[in-house]
């Protein structure tokens, strides 16, 4: 049955916040190492963790930053859930330490979500229904990756590090109410990683078309049509972002403007940030948007799928908005690195 997806009870984002790295490594540095790009490279420049950093020392930062805006106790939270393809444990959950780091262990559910780069939204729908079921008043899901890409390979020119968490919870608290969502899944082979490989692949053929265009764009025009709305009616969407032009060519594509698109296109500063990579961008759209303004978000994740969100920001954005840091804040702390540093921080040479 084609039809959206709206909870009983009405539902909104209560809390987000946003975490990038500070390490930057230039596109052009990557190139010098090994040539075959200089004339078109994807991105500007990506942010690289540090030897101290993972996806969960990142979703605790952007999760105390959800929790400073949504003013509650982290004991209220009844779901943790991490969103990654970048776990740093194969056989013991992210979530459990996330809950724990910030106060929320003991009476909450946890896990850890997959479906590439779209877990983040994945854990977002799981938390929307939860809301809005009543099962629970206040749910956490976070998208975060410190993304890996294989020496020489394109991947490695985009896969970068960072991501969002959201804190769902009852409408009559949210700085953005949940109008509807939409999820649309076919099984494509255009990216993967087998158990014990280090790097995933790639099958070139697939990524764009039928992968990213066809899930992208059928996921979206489904959804307005359901909901009898036009590209016109919207302030901002917020698309997945492997790299600069997939986004801006599907926004063209769907009939939405530059405009509409830019501030949620991060993915020029700091790679593709995978689990995290529409949801961070979602985040600076609510640093930068007023009540009233309809908010289109679009996922993508490899295998593949896409989810689909339409917000409307209320009055609460001002309240709370600056009560943690913003997206901008993370962009514009950055250092930047050369190839042999990244090549240490990424792990790239295995000593023996």
């Amino acid at each position: 049955m084609n039809q959206v997806m709206k909870p009983k009870r009405e539902v909104g984002i209560i809390g987000y916040g946003a975490y990038v790295p500070r390490y930057r490594i230039k596109a052009h540095e990557i190139a010098r190492v090994w040539g075959g790009a200089e004339d078109a490279l994807p991105i500007d420049e990506k942010a690289v963790p540090g030897l101290d950093e993972d996806t969960i020392t990142m979703s605790i930062e952007a999760a105390r930053n959800a929790l400073a805006r949504a003013q509650i106790d982290a004991q209220q939270l009844r779901a943790v859930w991490v969103g990654s393809e970048s776990h740093p444990y194969a056989v013991k959950p992210s979530s459990t330490l996330v809950a724990e780091a910030l106060g929320a262990s003991g009476a909450v559910l946890a896990g850890d979500w997959q479906f590439a780069c779209k877990a983040g939204t994945e854990a977002m729908q799981a938390a929307i229904a939860l809301v809005g079921s009543e099962m629970a008043d206040y749910a956490l899901a976070i998208g975060m990756d410190t993304a890996q890409g294989r020496p020489h390979d394109a991947l490695e020119y985009t896969a970068g590090a960072g991501g969002a968490a959201y804190i769902l919870g009852p409408a009559e608290n949210a700085l953005a109410v949940l109008e509807a969502s939409y999820s649309y899944v076919t099984d494509t082979p255009d990216f993967f990683r087998r158990a014990y490989q280090h790097y995933p692949e790639h099958g070139n053929r697939f990524t764009g078309e039928p992968a990213y265009f066809d899930h992208t764009l059928t996921a979206t025009q489904n959804f307005l049509e359901l909901m009898n709305y036009t590209p016109r009616d919207f302030h901002y969407v917020v698309l997945h972002q492997p790299n600069v032009k997939f986004p801006l060519q599907a926004a063209q594509q769907l009939g939405f403007t530059r405009d509409q698109v830019i501030h949620g296109l991060l993915v020029g500063k700091i790679g593709n940030t995978y689990a995290g990579a529409s949801l961070i961008g979602m985040t600076n759209v609510l640093d930068n948007a007023k009540a009233g303004d309809r908010i289109l978000l679009v996922s993508f994740g490899s295998g593949a799928g896409s989810d689909v969100f339409s917000y409307i920001v209320t009055e609460k954005i001002l309240e709370r908005r600056d009560l943690a840091k913003r997206t901008a804040f993370y962009l514009g702390r950055r250092e930047l690195i050369d190839y042999a540093r990244y090549a240490r921080f990424r792990n790239k040479l295995v000593m023996n």
